[in-house]
């Protein structure tokens, strides 16, 4: 059995990926995900992951495995723009209303386009 046995770098791969893993599971593990917070969390899974991604304290297979999950996430996140429930959600929200976009850096365009959508939807 001791071909089996977990070497000392793959124990050390194991704790690199705990530590990536943790956040994500810490943040959907507080509170139930809604409608509202589904672009802040992708957000901030976003940052995190090009964080460890940058990060040479993790083996290059860890970075490796975070760039891919982080070219995953932007294609779930590029779906959002398919929908418009997602922005109204926010704009709605007492604690988002436009100001999260704006503090998220987002184009005033853009902005610009999702209050309209509420203003439309609502007429």
């Amino acid at each position: 059995l001791q071909k089996f046995e977990v070497a000392d770098s793959e124990w050390e791969i194991a704790g690199q990926l705990h530590d990536v893993l943790k956040d994500a599971t810490l943040f959907f593990s507080r509170s139930t995900p809604n409608l509202a917070t589904v672009i802040p969390a992708m957000d901030l899974i976003d940052t995190r992951m090009t964080k460890y991604s940058h990060d040479t304290k993790y083996s290059p297979s860890i970075r490796a495995a975070v760039q891919l999950a982080k070219k995953t996430l932007d294609r779930y996140y590029e779906l959002t723009d398919t929908s418009e429930v997602y922005r109204i959600a926010m704009i709605l929200h007492p604690r988002h209303k436009l100001t999260y976009f704006k503090s998220a850096g987002w184009e005033q365009d853009w902005i610009n386009t999702a209050e309209t959508l509420v203003h439309d939807k609502f007429e």
